[in-house]
């Protein structure tokens, strides 16, 4: 698998930020916002891997932010994460009515973060494009896009978005590497990178 240089400078960042969590768990196994960097290292270095192994670091990943909410249960942060999580773990799958359950999770945190962190604009949007992901994942896996390597798709990481989305909570500065870490992930702007391999592969079907 090849990567351009700002991808394997990501690879890097996010492989350094696991280990540092890895490192930091020993130390203290009930430091939430510690798993949430942890899980949002994974989700991001998953992108980096083959379909099999990505679905197997996603499911560390959603371990990782799971354990966070056991320790808080209100750290909306995770709960977002997660939504992340389900929904690129839905693009892996092929069959519609499995992807669609984790689809449907995926909504279900992106509404839980919203409710613990009313009017945030991040969450919101990432509500209402979980709400348009199953047509897109039938799109996708009609062009049979869903079974190759997922580098490609990191790419698609915009780091102005990333920086858009963390600057609507500057005001939250502690939760500035959260963001960070999992706004290069942030759904719209996923979204938009499987959109754009899709159309690399062909013209998208004729609309019904």
């Amino acid at each position: 698998m090849e990567f351009s240089a700002a991808d394997f400078e990501r690879l890097l960042m996010f492989e350094h930020a696991r280990k540092a969590s890895e490192a930091q768990y020993l130390n203290d196994p009930l430091d939430s916002e510690n798993l949430v960097k942890w899980g949002g290292a994974l989700l991001e270095l998953s992108q980096f891997q083959t379909v099999p192994e990505a679905k197997q670091m996603l499911n560390d990943a959603i371990s990782k932010l799971e354990e966070a909410l056991t320790i808080n249960p209100g750290k909306h942060q995770a709960l977002w994460c997660l939504g992340n999580a389900y929904t690129s773990h839905a693009f892996l799958i092929q069959d519609f009515d499995e992807a669609k359950g984790h689809f449907d999770k995926a909504a279900e945190y992106f509404q839980k973060a919203e409710n613990e962190d009313p009017g945030n604009e991040l969450y919101l949007k990432s509500l209402d494009v979980a709400v348009r992901a199953p047509e897109l994942h039938m799109q996708i896996h009609k062009q049979g896009f869903g079974q190759q390597t997922l580098g490609g798709g990191g790419g698609g990481g915009d780091p102005s978005a990333s920086s858009n989305a963390g600057g609507s909570k500057k005001k939250k500065k502690n939760n500035d590497f959260t963001y960070d870490v999992c706004g290069w992930i942030i759904l719209a702007v996923g979204i938009v990178a499987w959109i754009n391999m899709a159309k690399s592969l062909g013209p998208p079907p004729p609309a019904r």
